[in-house]
């Protein structure tokens, strides 16, 4: 917004990179869009690893880390105890004096965040990326406890972002929810966003295809993204020659993978390539065939996004967000989730194209990435930021 004041503006987060996760990617982009604005931008987040509090300066922003603590139900999930996370974000809002204080999460850092800027006056804008059954494979409880959990998480997202001036959410199926079940309601669905130029194939541009028809996986390798399913159906599937997987991303289910894709009699077809650098990633969507995500608790999923802006067609399970970014039959098709075979079936439609229907369904994905623009996302952020109302900056 030209001849207006810079803002100084502060992100709090539970992840942030080189955390990989959908959340942590939202939050690194947005730092990077409000710098390039000339913003001044700090984040807040746990310390990826055991020590104290301490601040890096990035590229992209301050970056003020709270000393955390690792859980052992989950490979990377750090938490922050709540009384360190209250007394440093007290601190850092002292020292740092932000203008708006962003919050992506209502645990220990959201929370913290919510109650200190609010005690200072400091104008507080909330985003929520996270459904409360996210937490269900890492809670060593019987099912009737986890529903306890959630609904307890539920009224506590409520109690907490309700004390935002502004709450956004990337879908409006995850605002239906938050308004359900958190009673919250006042919700602005407004997407991540996705830079669709960044993915596409540039003109002249040479792609090196793969000897073999691809499918392509992209996140984290965790139980809700339910990966096993894909690799199940890999070996069901008919195209011939037979397609691979290419697996793009970390975590604690990688060796469970392994073993199953061993047990399914695919393993020399499934490659777990792990983490990988944005060009290497961008190399990957184009060169792939078709993009699969099985995950069933994906509140937008941004991986889906980068896939359609390369133009590629998408198999996704038709479940939580994931069926706003298919139209079947037309850029991509859904399947029940869980249903290996049906699976299967959809991934062999989408490798039996010509050249000219994967094309034409490709563009059709490309087109709808295309109305989730990141500019637009920003341009939302800074006014609302600046204190418009956001039903009418988002219209």
């Amino acid at each position: 917004m030209t001849g207006e004041k810079p803002l100084k503006i502060l992100i709090a987060a539970d992840t942030y990179p080189p955390d990989v996760n959908g959340a942590a990617v939202f939050c690194y982009r947005l730092a990077t869009a409000m710098l390039a604005r000339g913003h001044e931008v700090h984040i807040v987040a746990a310390r990826n690893c055991s020590g104290p509090s301490r601040v890096d300066v990035q590229e992209e922003a301050t970056v003020h880390r709270i000393a955390s603590h690792s859980v052992p139900t989950h490979e990377t999930l750090r938490v922050c105890l709540p009384w360190r996370a209250s007394r440093d974000l007290a601190r850092i809002l002292d020292e740092v004096r932000p203008d708006v204080v962003h919050v992506q999460c209502h645990y220990m850092i959201g929370q913290a965040a919510v109650n200190q800027a609010r005690k200072r006056g400091i104008r507080l804008v909330a985003t929520n990326h996270f459904m409360p059954e996210n937490l269900d494979p890492f809670l060593p409880f019987p099912k009737w406890f986890k529903r306890v959990v959630a609904k307890n998480s539920w009224r506590d997202m409520g109690k907490i972002m309700g004390k935002a001036d502004v709450v956004t959410t990337p879908t409006p199926l995850a605002a239906d929810a938050m308004r359900r079940y958190a009673g919250l309601d006042r919700i602005l669905p407004l997407s991540n966003g996705i830079d669709s130029a960044h993915y596409e194939q540039a003109p002249g541009e040479q792609v090196e295809r793969r000897d073999h028809p691809t499918v392509l996986f992209v996140g984290r390798l965790a139980v809700e993204k339910n990966i096993d399913i894909l690799i199940d159906a890999l070996a069901l599937t008919n195209t011939t020659p037979e397609p691979h997987l290419e697996v793009i991303g970390g975590g604690e289910q990688r060796q469970p993978l392994e073993e199953r894709a061993a047990a399914a009699g695919v393993g020399d077809r499934v490659h777990f390539r792990g983490h990988v650098d944005d060009a290497q990633l961008r190399s990957a969507y184009l060169a792939a065939d078709v993009f699969c995500q099985p995950g069933t608790a994906e509140l937008q999923s941004l991986v889906t996004l980068e896939a359609l802006s390369a133009s590629r067609p998408v198999v996704l399970a038709d479940a939580m967000a994931l069926p706003h970014l298919v139209d079947d039959g037309v850029n991509g098709y859904l399947f029940t989730p869980g249903d290996a075979a049906d699976l299967a079936e959809k991934l062999d439609r989408i490798l039996a194209l010509d050249e000219e229907g994967s094309r034409r369904m490709g563009a059709a994905g490309h087109d709808k990435a295309a109305k989730h623009s990141q500019d637009k996302t920003m341009d939302t952020f800074e006014a609302i930021y600046r204190g418009a109302d956001p039903t009418t900056v988002a219209s």
